[in-house]
């Protein structure tokens, strides 16, 4: 048991250590009961400091002056940036130099590490643990969505016959590599992220332990790493491979059993800062490049998504949306159960399709073949939807008068924020049932292609208006500017098509123009998507193409 304190753990004198306290050195640290104070105080050193216990380190310590043993440092020199006694001060050396008292150095820094403690605790602690916490709940989940995909495999392999056995022991093997890959994936991310976490943890004590000390040195001296901190990981979200069911054919058994998706990874960067820059920078290509022309089989599409080329999606004048890869081979056909046609498309995290349908004021989810309507709107027209980075779903739409346009953010079925109107209370959009393709950007603004006002409008993750574009003066584009799809790349580009100059458009998140896609023979686009690696797809309304156009290098 430590002898300086009870069992009720009250102090006890530092030199008799069985008095209980009553006084304290501030100089030497030393707890001190009445009879011991002068012992303590017995070698004559003029530095002891004796204050009631209660008001104990109230007294600053300074620093010894290396130059003049016996002096103090109550100045910093502030073009030679050292600490300073009052000799020092006078002598050539620091001759029309500025001096400033530690006190205040030492009140403005304990201030910072009030304030960097306080953010450590209080949010980037937590962020961290939140990350982590999402890693571990993806590999909980890991097995139980392989488990998915080798059962969906193994009932399509029950309606063929015994040879079909090696195809299907071949592609689970194919699963198990994949698999492999995800986790490890997952667990390096997850080791980074906790190393991070213990780097902060042992920061956040050594800044306590100064918060609480008097010392002036350390205090002084202490650099902050919160720069390094406020830089999050990006978030990590490895989606599960799928698998596609074809016709039984045993001239082409393997190909034709079904296709597995490779593992896709993408990262989503977390923000604590709005100017947090792009991990990996890519740069604009000059003249951008077609790599594939797709003849599809709808009709006039109006709607194209996709997450890699080995899966597009497309929709247009049917009750038809299509699945198709980057050669053309349809993949897998969705006949709507509801209204004449859709709206437009979107791919959610889990590979599911959501689709709007204007007759019907819903908005619809295709999972496992099975149509189920998330929501039916009253008064509303849903236009235009995408995905967001965490998963909720940005809807556009219009009133049944025709008056009047918003967007509606949604998180499962449920409405969590609208958004319809500037600080001014003006309209952000015009009130017309023109489209509004919609896209979230990196940095998480919310931009809409108003077709019918002829602009593109981005307002901030709350709602707020950031800014405006209204097109790019050019002597080859005679037509006014007609915005139609949108998206988003991994550098926080937006790209837009105008269907009347028949070319797309590239902004920077800020709205500003940066180039034109105009070389690659488009005619009539509409809408355009880009995948995970950048790779972007237009549609031609009225010749049924998607091209894919390289323009990222």
């Amino acid at each position: 048991m430590d002898p300086h304190f009870s069992f009720q753990d009250v102090p006890r004198c530092d030199i008799c250590e069985t008095s209980i306290v009553h006084s304290y050195c501030d100089f030497c640290h030393a707890n001190l009961c009445k009879p011991c104070i002068g012992e303590h105080i017995s070698d004559k050193y003029d530095k002891h400091k004796i204050v009631l216990f209660q008001e104990r380190r109230s007294t600053l310590i300074y620093p010894k002056c290396g130059a003049h043993q016996h002096k103090y440092c109550e100045l910093q020199c502030k073009d030679c940036n050292i600490f300073v006694c009052s000799t020092c001060t006078a002598s050539k050396q620091h001759k029309g130099h500025n001096f400033e008292e530690v006190t205040e150095i030492y009140k403005t820094k304990k201030e910072v590490i009030k304030k960097e403690t306080k953010e450590l605790e209080d949010k980037i602690s937590p962020t961290y643990e939140e990350i982590a916490l999402d890693l571990e709940k993806q590999l909980a989940n890991l097995d139980g969505g392989y488990e998915k995909l080798t059962t969906t495999m193994s009932k399509q392999g029950e309606q063929w016959h015994r040879e079909i056995n090696i195809v299907i022991n071949k592609m689970k093997s194919e699963i198990g590599e994949i698999k492999v890959k995800h986790r490890d994936i997952l667990k390096k991310h997850l080791d980074e992220i906790k190393q991070i976490q213990s780097l902060i943890k042992q920061t956040f004590l050594a800044l306590r332990k100064i918060e609480k000390s008097t010392e002036i040195s350390p205090t002084i001296e202490y650099r902050s790493k919160m720069i390094e901190f406020r830089k999050l990981p990006p978030k990590v979200q490895v989606s599960l491979p799928t698998f596609i069911p074809k016709p039984v054919d045993r001239d082409n058994l393997y190909s034709l059993f079904g296709l597995i998706t490779p593992l896709s990874t993408a990262t989503e960067e977390n923000v604590l800062s709005q100017n947090q820059p792009n991990t990996s920078v890519k740069e604009l290509l000059d003249e951008p490049e077609i790599f594939a022309t797709i003849q599809t089989r709808c009709e006039n599409p109006r709607s194209i998504c996709c997450l890699n080329e080995d899966k597009i999606w497309a929709s247009g004048r049917t009750n038809d949306i299509e699945c198709f890869n980057v050669k053309g081979e349809l993949l897998q056909t969705i006949k709507m159960s509801l209204g004449p046609f859709t709206n437009d498309i979107a791919i959610d995290w889990d590979g599911d399709l959501l689709y709007t349908n204007s007759a019907t004021q819903t908005i619809n989810k295709v999972k496992n073949g099975q149509t189920e309507v998330l929501t039916t709107l009253r008064d509303w027209v849903p236009i235009n939807l995408c995905v967001t980075s965490i998963g909720d779903l940005l809807v556009s739409m219009y009133s049944i008068d025709r008056t009047k346009s918003k967007v509606v953010r949604y998180s499962g079925s449920t409405e969590i924020q609208t958004i319809q109107y500037d600080r001014e209370g003006k309209p952000l959009y015009s009130g017309n049932v023109y489209v509004k393709y919609i896209t979230e950007n990196r940095n998480r603004d919310i931009c809409v292609a108003d077709c019918g006002a002829g602009s593109i409008v981005a307002v901030s993750q709350d709602g707020k208006l950031k800014w405006s574009y209204n097109g790019y003066p050019s002597v080859t584009k005679n037509k006014p500017f007609n915005p139609r799809g949108i998206t988003a790349d991994s550098q926080s580009h937006i790209l837009t098509v105008d269907g009347k100059n028949h070319c797309i458009h590239i902004l920077d998140e800020n709205g500003q123009f940066l180039l034109y896609i105009d070389n690659c023979d488009l005619k009539d686009p509409w809408d355009v998507c880009v995948d995970t690696n950048d790779n972007l797809f237009v549609c031609e309304v009225l010749k049924g193409n998607v091209k894919k156009i390289k323009y990222l290098r």
